[in-house]
């Protein structure tokens, strides 16, 4: 089997798919497949290969020029995967509104190759709100012709799914998650009292997050936990933490940090500290920072923008509903829990992430997809043709 992916880009500030594309290539690559992940990049550099995968990056053209930038046109993208796609099995792209996820589509139509189109939440009521008519505009033009033919799409969650139905793509929908790593769980800093609780809110600042709302939550719940402090950690966009600031100041927020975005180390070390995360999303498709949290052994407070119900039934935090006072409610809750309960559900969590997240029954799911594309058969136990 011959997989060739695509993506936009592959920047740490692009969200949760730049882990977890490349790292579903790999996971793939280990079972077997070879594989392809081809992107744009700033800095192109020589082409990475580690067994079965290769990882390829193209250059943006004319980089300089901020409308080129923003669609990430790469003619020398779009050249060398109408040549790979000659020679691959499939063609699975990832993401929508920008100029390599349409070639992607053109490349599998030209090549007579089944096109599987992950949209990574993309199409969501919330994300389409943002831009509008800027995305309109690009679906008429470019990305339509480009996705329609899809012989299949790519939902990480149930939620996915039905954002794919509710736009009107009846095509089948593989429902196949993202995987994630489970490391060592690290020991709590030294220098952190134990009697003081920190909540972690980690990933990109961004208005669909709902960050606006936690802040208004905290503020709800802060006087009553003195020993309480509440990070959020990572990425701004467009300035946006300026404007989280600016509101934690007019609330006269205290114990609140708005931080930078940490990676590698920093990041573990983040969730090692925590005692709770929370996700106050107003929609994510899959969420990748609770499955973080969850294998780090930290329990989650998520909104129901996000398709985390089985934190419930699993036992290891709470799905609320989005606004200020429901997510003020889970938050004096989770508080108020003796620490021991919260390592217990940590530990809920964990053991959770590792028996229905691990890469290999990813890979091993996907690949039976593209089987059944390729091949054709029964269908795969992932697959939702209706």
């Amino acid at each position: 089997m011959h997989a060739v992916h695509v993506i936009a880009g592959l920047r740490a500030t692009d969200g949760g798919p730049t882990y977890s594309v490349p790292r579903l290539c790999r996971a793939l690559a280990a079972a077997g497949a070879k594989v392809d992940l081809m992107t744009v990049s700033e800095n192109t550099e020589q082409d990475r290969t580690d067994g079965n995968y290769r990882e390829r990056r193209f250059a943006w053209d004319g980089a300089n020029l901020p409308l080129v930038r923003a669609v990430r046109r790469s003619s020398t993208l779009a050249r060398s995967l109408r040549k790979e796609a000659h020679s691959a099995d499939v063609v699975h792209d990832h993401g929508l509104w920008l100029l390599p996820n349409v070639y992607a589509g053109r490349a599998a139509e030209r090549a007579g190759r089944p096109l599987i189109v992950a949209p990574r939440g993309m199409l969501s009521p919330t994300a389409l709100s943002f831009s509008r008519l800027k995305k309109r505009l690009f679906w008429q033009v470019l990305q339509k012709s480009a996705v329609v033919r899809a012989a299949c799409f790519h939902a990480t969650s149930d939620q996915e799914y039905q954002e794919i139905r509710a736009f009107g793509f009846r095509q089948p929908v593989a429902i196949v998650p993202n995987g994630i790593d489970i490391e060592p769980v690290l020991s709590r800093g030294a220098a952190i009292p134990l009697a003081a609780r920190t909540v972690l809110s980690l990933g990109r600042m961004h208005p669909k997050k709902g960050l606006d709302t936690l802040l208004a939550a905290w503020s709800k719940v802060e006087d009553a936990h003195p020993d309480c402090r509440l990070r959020i950690v990572g990425p701004s966009e467009n300035g946006y933490d300026a404007k989280l600031r600016a509101q934690a100041a007019e609330l006269n927020l205290s114990r609140v940090s708005i931080e930078g975005p940490v990676y590698g180390s920093e990041k573990s070390r983040a969730y090692a500290d925590a005692d709770i995360f929370v996700l106050s999303t107003l929609n994510d498709n899959f969420a990748l920072t609770v499955a973080e949290a969850l294998a780090a052994g930290v329990p989650v407070i998520a909104t129901k923008g996000a398709p985390w119900q089985g934190l419930v039934e699993q036992g290891c935090g709470w799905w609320v509903d989005q606004g200020a006072q429901s997510l003020a409610a889970a938050l004096s809750g989770a508080l108020a829990t003796p620490r021991d309960r919260l390592i217990a559900m940590g530990e809920k969590g964990r053991t959770w992430m590792q028996r229905d997240f691990s890469w290999e029954k990813v890979a091993s799911d996907m690949l039976c997809v593209y089987q059944w594309l390729t091949h054709g058969g029964v269908h795969p136990s992932a697959l939702q043709v209706s």
